[in-house]
């Protein structure tokens, strides 16, 4: 199953523009597969005879199995090779995806939906890993870059297709186009993905050796700080993903979203500019700035200006214009991180993406299930609860800046 790589991965891959294609589309299937059906959850619930409880409960399974392994994928590549946990993963979420398109009860459907969490996860947390193995300095900078753009867009595409297939075919068609999707992309990692990770270079999978390499990992200050950073920025803008369902419509999440994923592409694209012309850090702390403005702005216009103006066009402009702001210094600060988190520990890059992965995926899961609900009732408290989140992820950044200065 392992294909031979050459001794330089990276001077032979980076001219393929399909193996980076390979890998973004690698990163995107978990991270698009936790909202998609959220258009269609009224029209799931009432089919299956679900509660809305058991139907919300259908994300939280999906986001848990999707944290719990991700702590393993990254860590299993470590020691087997990512092309076998890749294509393994790949297979059993095409079987939960079949489970759930013909799911005849919601409890089926939301054990389908764990296990295709904690399948979905590998494509995202091993290709950050192979991206580290082919490329050094600002080209991994480049395609970090894209694989973290598109781990972030995901989720906000998501349901902009999803509200169109549950328009035009009902709530089980979602679920089938995961189906095809996996299909089709395990096709071509079985004939286009090679082995990145030589046996040379691997690390043996036993339990102490994980345990320990664990605790190197998440008890290592930096990690903390920059794994809790990356997190706390990304739930920024995923508390509204999670709370769209409460004030939009089935095909309205595109002219919410699709300005936000505009501003979320133009950021990875100014990243991928800056690399190898600034450091790491100085681009994370102009992403940083943009935030600030973009957050900033979304507050004083939530609280002190839409509440005078009366529903229009103008009014929806300058409620997603700050939003947009915000995605692009987020994800400008998301590869600059990773890049940093990576090579804190260069021989076990895998279980540095499980690690960040883990923790950005439990957070995820407590803002779907906890704070989302609490907060989707108005405008205001979405503002002032992503500036939140924001304060929060600068304050791990600047603590980390003091530790490395130190």
């Amino acid at each position: 199953m392992n294909s031979p790589v050459s001794p330089k991965p990276a001077a032979r891959f980076a001219a393929r523009r399909s193996f980076v294609l390979l890998i973004a589309a690698l990163a995107t299937i978990g991270p698009f597969s936790m909202d998609t059906f959220l258009p269609s959850l009224p029209d799931l619930q009432k089919a299956l005879g679900a509660s809305p409880v058991q139907a919300q409960q259908a994300l939280s399974a999906y986001l848990l199995g999707f944290g719990i392994m991700s702590l393993w994928h990254g860590a299993i590549s470590d020691a087997v090779g990512r092309r076998p946990v890749i294509i393994t993963a790949l297979v059993v979420y095409a079987l939960a995806a079949l489970a759930c398109t013909f799911a005849p009860s919601i409890e089926v459907l939301i054990g389908a939906r764990l296990v295709q969490g904690l399948f979905g996860g590998a494509g995202a947390i091993v290709s950050r890993a192979i991206v580290r193995d082919c490329f050094e300095g600002a080209d991994a900078q480049r395609l970090m870059s894209t694989v973290m753009l598109l781990f972030a867009v995901a989720p906000a595409l998501a349901p902009v297709v999803g509200g169109f297939l549950q328009e035009w075919w009902g709530w089980r068609s979602v679920f089938g186009f995961m189906l095809a999707g996996s299909l089709l992309l395990l096709a071509w990692t079985w004939a286009a993905l090679p082995e990145t990770h030589p046996p040379a270079a691997r690390v043996p999978l036993d339990a102490a050796s994980l345990a320990r390499g664990y605790a190197d990992v998440l008890t290592h200050r930096e990690f903390q700080l920059l794994a809790a950073m990356i997190a706390l920025n990304f739930s920024t803008f995923f508390v509204y993903i999670m709370s769209a369902p409460a004030f939009m419509g089935a095909t309205d999440f595109g002219w919410f979203f699709i300005p936000v994923v505009g501003g979320m592409m133009l950021g990875a694209r100014v990243s991928g500019k800056l690399a190898g012309r600034l450091s790491s850090r100085r681009t994370a702390n102009l992403g940083f700035m943009l935030m600030l403005a973009g957050v900033a702005a979304n507050v004083v216009i939530q609280v002190a200006i839409a509440p005078g103006m009366t529903k229009s066009g103008l009014l929806t402009f300058i409620s997603i214009a700050p939003l947009v702001v915000s995605a692009t210094g987020q994800s400008m600060i998301t590869p600059s991180a990773q890049m940093l988190m990576m090579d804190l520990f260069p021989k076990n890059r895998g279980m540095v993406s499980s690690g960040q992965g883990f923790t950005q995926v439990m957070l995820s899961t407590l803002v779907a299930g906890v704070i989302a609900p609490l907060v989707s009732d108005t405008a205001v408290h979405l503002a002032l609860t992503g500036a939140l989140l924001l304060a929060a992820g600068l304050t791990c950044w600047i603590a980390y800046l003091r530790l490395r200065r130190r």
